[in-house]
């Protein structure tokens, strides 16, 4: 039976419980509140969990993902909560006459108990990026800035047999007082240090459809506000390891362990755990006892990850040998230029350490991403300090971008290979309490089976493989001193907010044998009927 239904989780949810139906008049075009822009996107193209056939996005359980229930307090229930398999379609941009901040949704949906369709909604910014993808609420999306082109993106989950259809989107953009946001004064990225695993489920699907291959090259981060859609770099970060090599690549899955955990954001507008300090991911606080120890789904917290890392970044531009402590700038939250890197047939750009040819590579840029440019050098451009890219490795700069001063493109030299990549010394802390004698990684260290380690790819410079079987075999014993000795629930870096996070008496110990690395092969579960998997941690 067909219905209109006004996107909402809890509506949508009360009708899935008690299998009522309630109207809502779908706006047509024009017949709007006075200064709003009213639209509706056609439903066309495929995204995650979702086929459109017949005018209908219909929900496709094959390809769908894992994700939380979304109905009750999660943070607070006794139980596990249920994984749901969820479904993702963006929708076409839609540039408009007068800057917004909000934008409201009206679904025309057959929505069978058990089922859901909601949307989420996101602006483009003055500087040219996007803000983060933010979920309705109650029928409305609250932008976090003023702008002038919005986009939506349907989101249907389903449980048991239910199939729920969207035939209509109405979408509904309420001019803001005032003017759209000006570029802010450059400022550097959001940049935390962070626990680190190393994603594996090569031959598995990603939350944004991407087919994971041997040696891959992407990131996964706890929060679909910062899912980049499959082959797009819209939401890109740089994750750096302790020995001072660096990767530039995609947000393309989601995890580790939590699912609505953007812990990058300050608490107020953290979609979850709004009770921990800006910067410390959720995973790490419940090693020192928040949540009961547990995650969102109500299972027991086996290691501190924010991130996971694709095999190929893991092994081949990082060179780790075990999960360990990196630091992560999220690029999206900077306002400094940037420019998307476009190499001509080759996977990504070598970031090197010195303006010259020839100089060591010192990491990569996956191609397409967006990478921060501060000056120019001759032929190429510094992106950070001590790391350039050659000036053919972009398909266009800015303008405006400056030459750099005298004396100043060397930059920094690289991190020292003993020392975490924040500086606890000098850089803002947001920190949970921390255990001194429990190392956040547990005694672990193999960079992972050797099936997966037998892909192709090496690290830049180095003749030994850091994953290969021969050199890292699987079960290799922890050494000491590595990055990943670290405090468990230790947020370092540039980001704003500090303060303590919860109580506790120490990292609850690890489920994890000693002697493996938890990757996402064991952190995640098969969702009945998918290909996919739920989100790292799962299992």
């Amino acid at each position: 039976m067909r219905r209109n239904t006004r996107a909402g989780l809890r509506g949508v949810g009360l009708l899935a419980a008690t299998g009522a139906l309630c109207a809502a008049v779908v706006l047509p075009a024009g017949a709007s509140e006075p200064g709003e822009t009213t639209w509706q996107p056609e439903l066309t193209g495929s995204g995650t969990g979702i086929v459109v056939e017949d005018g209908g996005a219909r929900f496709d359980r094959s390809t769908a993902f894992g994700a939380p229930a979304d109905e009750g307090d999660t943070e607070a229930a006794a139980d596990p909560v249920d994984v749901v398999p969820t479904g993702l379609l963006p929708l076409e941009p839609r540039s408009l006459d007068a800057p917004t901040r909000a934008v409201e949704s009206t679904l025309a949906a057959d929505t069978p108990p058990g089922s859901s369709a909601t949307i989420d909604v996101r602006g483009r910014k003055a500087g040219g990026g996007w803000t983060e993808w933010i979920p309705a609420e109650n029928d409305r999306a609250e932008l976090p800035e003023a702008v002038r082109e919005v986009q939506g993106r349907l989101v249907l989950t389903a449980t048991g047999d239910a199939a729920p259809v969207v035939h209509e989107v109405t979408l509904s953009a309420t001019p803001t007082a005032g003017t759209e946001s000006e570029p802010m004064t450059e400022a550097a990225p959001r940049s935390y240090s962070v626990f680190a695993t190393r994603e594996g489920l090569v031959g598995g699907t990603t939350a944004n459809g991407h087919k994971i291959v041997e040696r891959d090259r992407f990131v996964a981060l706890p929060s679909r506000r910062a899912l980049s859609g499959k082959g797009k770099t819209d939401y890109s970060v740089k994750v750096c390891a302790p020995n001072g090599r660096c990767a530039i690549a995609p947000v393309w899955d989601i995890g580790p362990w939590n699912t609505k955990d953007d812990y990058w954001n300050p608490p107020h507008e953290r979609q979850m755990w709004k009770d921990l300090p800006q910067g410390v991911p959720q995973a790490a606080a419940a090693r020192n006892g928040h949540n009961g120890g547990k995650d969102q789904f109500g299972r027991k917290v086996a290691n501190p990850a924010g991130i996971d890392l694709g095999d190929g970044i893991f092994w081949d531009v990082l060179g780790l040998k075990d999960n360990s402590q990196v630091q992560v700038d999220y690029l999206w939250t900077g306002s400094q230029r940037l420019s998307a890197v476009r190499t001509e047939g080759a996977p990504e750009a070598q970031i090197l350490a010195r303006p010259e040819a020839g100089a060591e590579s010192v990491g990569i840029a996956v191609n397409a991403t967006d990478v921060p440019v501060q000056c120019t050098h001759g032929e190429f451009v510094r992106i950070g300090d001590g790391q350039y890219l050659p000036t053919s490795a972009f398909g266009e700069l800015p303008a405006d971008l400056p030459g750099c001063e005298a004396g100043d493109t060397a930059g920094a030299a690289p991190a020292d290979a003993g020392a975490s990549p924040g500086d606890t010394a000098t850089a803002p802390v947001g920190t949970a309490p921390d255990d001194a004698t429990t190392a956040p990684g547990d005694p672990a260290t193999a960079p992972g089976d050797s099936a997966a380690a037998g892909g192709p790819g090496t690290a830049p410079g180095d003749t030994t493989t850091p994953g290969d079987p021969a050199t890292a075999p699987a079960n290799e014993a922890r050494t000491g001193g590595t990055a990943g000795d670290e405090p468990a629930g230790t947020a370092t870096g540039t980001g704003s907010g500090t303060g303590a996070g919860p109580t506790g008496s120490g990292a609850p110990a690890s489920d994890t044998p000693a002697g493996t690395v938890p990757d996402g092969d064991s952190q995640s579960a098969t969702i009945p009927g998918s290909a996919q998997r739920a989100p790292s941690g799962t299992r």
